[in-house]
């Protein structure tokens, strides 16, 4: 057991204990010199060994003690924040008992009744270890709780900063679009506005029409998950004709978007204001044409375009469509109070408004006359001079037109071919 001793205690405690064991020998042996009036000095050695073990035995116990109360204590630090009424009830319960044993141990040492313990010294030693190897560990434990604790913490500062920096990020690049425009629109302005043709407005227009395509699909899709027959709702639409594929559903729908987008075409500004010089329609499709509709929204709530983008939205998407395709008319909500609703559909659809206002500018910025858009009746016959067909390959005689797709355009002195389905007698 003696061995055990010597290598449980480090070689500092070990000197410290048994120095505070000598002291406290000697203060008891002239204790009982007083009291019991013993003149007759110890010479016994195997009692003289055995004190000087309970005495280590006793300062053991003193320091397991000491480090429980402040294990105890450690923990009733944690449990107050967060507030954990159970673990501060807890590690309370723990204080007052280990202060009431160091209570005891000093009775115990003042009236000399350090040999009381029914266990060994060597027990008590090897016990009094175990005790405080267990509230070291346990403080390591609480310790390691408040390190991941802040950890956390930190964690979450770091998703905040980083959310905040992909937010400076994107102000950054629009302010960045912004500054160019101011820039370079002098410049551009000089130079593309007295050289405007056409050519200019043939690019404008076939991106216009890929991004009705675009919606249209996407319209389609929401349309067919919520259980819509798309053959019933095309002819809803396109009344009397019949499609020679069942594919070519999809040009009645992007017919009925074109008519409703394009409607009020022919008004400066679609009506929304009467106001505008070309030169001021161009520096309009300059300006809008280098941010996205969200962007330009979020830049200018009150805008011409972002009116033109409520207005249309609301005509073009029924109340009782919307509630079928998406369960709720919140999107409608939101539009009418002024702001972007955060979906996929809305976004499509906006992409579609911007590419249309874009086109709408840039031919009221035409210097040679006011700009219009035209259809074709129904039954009318094609020529190619005014029609271009989105499915000629398939008529073979005496072709006729079932309905228009895209407009035509007279913008610049030149007439732009609108888009027709045919049909055959």
């Amino acid at each position: 057991m003696d061995s055990l001793n010597q290598t449980t205690l480090t070689p500092n405690k070990t000197r410290l204990s048994r120095t505070f064991a000598k002291v406290l020998h000697i203060q008891n042996t002239k204790s009982s010199q007083k009291v019991k009036h013993v003149d007759k000095p110890i010479t016994d050695v195997d009692q003289y060994h055995q004190d000087e073990k309970t005495m280590d035995a006793f300062v053991a116990k003193v320091f397991a003690t000491v480090s429980s109360v402040k294990a105890a204590y450690a923990q009733l630090q944690v449990a107050q924040s967060p507030y954990d009424p159970e673990g501060i009830q807890s590690a309370d319960q723990i204080m007052v008992s280990e202060l009431k044993r160091l209570s005891e141990f000093k009775q115990m040492f003042l009236k000399n009744h350090l040999h009381d313990d029914v266990y060994a010294p060597e027990t008590i030693q090897i016990l009094a270890e175990i005790q405080e190897q267990k509230s070291l560990i346990q403080m390591y434990e609480i310790t390691t709780k408040k390190l991941d604790s802040q950890k956390k913490l930190k964690d979450s500062e770091i998703i905040f900063l980083k959310e905040k920096i992909n937010e400076a990020h994107k102000e950054n690049k629009m302010i960045e679009r912004r500054f160019n425009f101011n820039l370079s629109s002098h410049e551009k302005f000089k130079f593309n506005f007295s050289s405007l043709t056409v050519n200019n407005f043939l690019p404008s227009l076939q991106q216009t029409t890929r991004s009705v395509k675009i919606f249209v699909r996407f319209m389609m899709r929401e349309m067919e998950d919520a259980n819509w027959d798309l053959t019933a709702a095309a002819s809803s639409i396109q009344p009397n004709v019949v499609f020679w594929e069942t594919a070519h559903k999809c040009f009645a729908f992007e017919s009925f978007v074109c008519r409703v987008m394009f409607d009020g075409f022919n008004n400066p500004g679609f009506s929304i204001t009467n106001d505008g010089s070309p030169r001021f329609f161009f520096d309009s499709f300059m300006e809008l044409k280098s941010l996205k509709s969200r962007e330009y929204i979020t830049w200018k709530p009150n805008s011409m375009f972002a009116k033109f983008c409520w207005l249309k939205y609301l005509k073009l998407v029924h109340p009782i469509m919307e509630s079928s395709l998406f369960g709720n008319l919140n999107q409608r909500n939101q539009v009418s109070a002024g702001k972007f609703p955060e979906t996929e559909f809305f976004a499509s659809f906006a992409d579609v408004a911007r590419r249309v206002w874009l086109l709408h500018c840039l031919s009221f910025a035409f210097d040679s006359g006011k700009p219009s858009i035209f259809q074709v009746r129904e039954g009318s016959r094609f020529t190619e001079v005014f029609m271009e067909s989105v499915n000629e390959e398939l008529v073979k005689t005496l072709p006729e037109v079932g309905f228009t797709v895209v407009p035509g355009f007279k913008v610049g002195g030149s007439v732009i071919q609108c888009q027709v389905y045919l049909t055959c007698d």
